[in-house]
């Protein structure tokens, strides 16, 4: 019996080879591993002695030989295949344990140039795992490392089942694909434009107890892509039981409100919309006033901060019952207060390079029946945005404020959406309503008192009734992004009540 064995991940790889030498296998090695189970005291020849050939090209072709190919790759059920073997005295390789040069993490340093990036595509590697996977029935296939011991004892037993092999062989072309969808992700980043094919990756990082309900088996996969791993799944939980399927969806939608912006800004989430917001120097005002937004909404609900959380802010939170907090960091006396919260979860999350915007080349998926839609992100930095004043009078210095604070959060409320604020704190929101003059009304009840308030849209006004609904409310600026065939309607009913109302010219529906 004979086995190649060449890996970047060298966890357990000596105890496994030494394991395959006393069952009696022959074992052939390239560089870097070949030298580490020889250091082990493993017997172990070059695959220069398998094939007759030296390594060329700095490595770049030292397996790809018929001596190497040939022996894994013919059938042992067909005696032309063996006879051919024989032939060209090729003996038979039974054994493949290969994993591949680290492109992952390579590209995912700062400052990696093309030509290292290139350096770091395996190709050796992937045509032994996928001709071994080929050729499973015959050919035992290993690219994991926490498969080496269970593997070591199934062949203590006697033979890995065919069941056992094909489950393998799985898990290796599942290994090469994930690669090289790496690399095209790598390769693609600024390319313009959606490609014809496109593969996704993902590893997975833990199974939940279950989906939506209970009914529901669910996990958490990580996008093996060689973007920055910000976000719900890059998170460090440091207190609380699990997180579960609604938690992740939740705290997706809370860190993506908060690291919309750039001033210190507080947000407590119910069901992925925000039901308080506020942006404020101080951090435990900022939470203060995000609460106001909906306090009894807020129960049960989702606090995130795009600052170090300090202690009063901490001091302010533990008053409610919330299921996560979410921040970059925390003061250490901040943490222990929260951790009096046994049923809290506290994580610590990394935040984007830049508020507001995704890395560059991010996509975002929706799953649909039968595929896939993608988009680019709806992320546009702060400073991007161009206010066109249409009525008669131009919004005031405090207002613009409010307005573009506003506009802002109304990005992350379900379509369609519609958000009173002032003092860059949400008074009120209304999502996910059919009727756009229906979610105006929702918001300005919650907003009660709203005198001096500003309302954003996220799309159009198709009639002015949501303006005059404003006026009644005493909201006294709007921002929408214009475009309907009834704009001068509403602009009409802006005018009437002295409302300031600016266009922006670009929508922010959130399906």
């Amino acid at each position: 019996m004979r086995a190649i064995i060449s890996v970047s991940d060298k966890t357990g790889v000596a105890d496994f080879a030494t394991g395959l030498s006393q069952l009696g296998y022959e074992i052939f090695s390239t560089g870097g591993t070949k030298k580490a189970l020889a250091e082990a005291g493993v017997a172990v020849k070059s695959i220069t002695e398998l094939t007759g050939f030296p390594e060329i090209l700095d490595g770049r072709v030292k397996t790809l030989h018929p001596a190497v190919h040939g022996g894994i790759l013919a059938r042992r059920d067909q005696a032309a295949h063996m006879t051919q073997l024989a032939e060209n005295n090729i003996g038979t390789i039974d054994l493949i344990a290969v994993n591949l040069y680290p492109f992952v993490q390579t590209v995912a340093r700062a400052g990696v140039t093309l030509g290292e990036a290139l350096e770091n595509i395996d190709i050796g590697g992937p045509t032994l795992i996928r001709a071994s996977a080929k050729n499973f029935p015959g050919v035992i296939v290993v690219v994991d490392p926490s498969d080496y011991q269970p593997l070591l004892a199934k062949l203590k037993q006697g033979d890995v089942s065919f069941a056992e092999r094909k489950k393998l062989a799985l898990k290796a072309f599942a290994h090469t694909a994930v690669y090289d969808t790496a690399i095209a992700q790598y390769l693609r980043q600024g390319e313009p434009g959606f490609p014809d094919e496109m593969t996704i990756a993902l590893e997975k990082r833990s199974g939940l107890r279950y989906g939506e309900n209970p009914h529901q088996q669910a996990a958490l996969y990580a996008d093996m892509g060689a973007g920055e791993k910000a976000g719900i799944v890059g998170a460090n939980q440091l207190w609380g039981k699990e997180l579960s399927y609604n938690n992740i969806i939740d705290a997706d939608a809370a860190w993506g409100v908060v690291s919309d912006f750039a001033a210190p800004t507080v947000a407590i989430i119910k069901h992925t919309n925000p039901c308080g917001l506020a942006s404020h120097d101080d951090l435990a005002e900022a939470y203060k006033r995000a609460l106001v937004g909906d306090p009894l909404a807020a129960f049960g609900g989702i606090v995130a901060a795009n600052r170090t959380i300090d202690v009063p802010a901490a001091s302010e939170i533990v008053k409610t019952f919330y299921e996560i907090v979410m921040a970059p960091d925390y003061e250490p006396a901040a943490l222990e207060i929260l951790k009096s919260k046994k049923n809290l979860r506290v994580l610590a999350v990394a935040l984007p390079r830049d508020y507001g915007r995704q890395p560059e080349g991010y996509l975002d998926f929706r799953r649909v029946k039968g595929g896939f839609l993608v988009q680019t992100a709806d992320s546009l930095p702060e400073n991007s945005v161009v206010l066109k004043t249409v009525t008669s009078r131009e919004p005031t210095v405090a207002e613009v404020k409010d307005l573009l604070f506003a506009w802002r959060a109304v990005k992350h409320v379900k379509s369609n959406a519609i958000v009173v604020a002032k003092d860059l704190t949400l008074l009120g929101m209304g999502a996910g309503q059919p009727s756009r003059v229906v979610s105006a009304q929702l918001a300005l009840e919650r907003a009660g008192e709203a005198a001096g308030s500003v309302m954003a849209s996220d799309a159009m006004f198709p009639f002015p009734d949501s303006v005059e609904l404003a006026a009644q409310g005493g909201v006294t600026a709007i921002i929408q992004p214009g475009g309907s065939i009834r704009d001068e309607e509403s602009i009409k009913a802006a005018n009437a009540s002295n409302i300031a109302m600016v266009f922006t010219g670009t929508r922010h529906f959130k399906h």
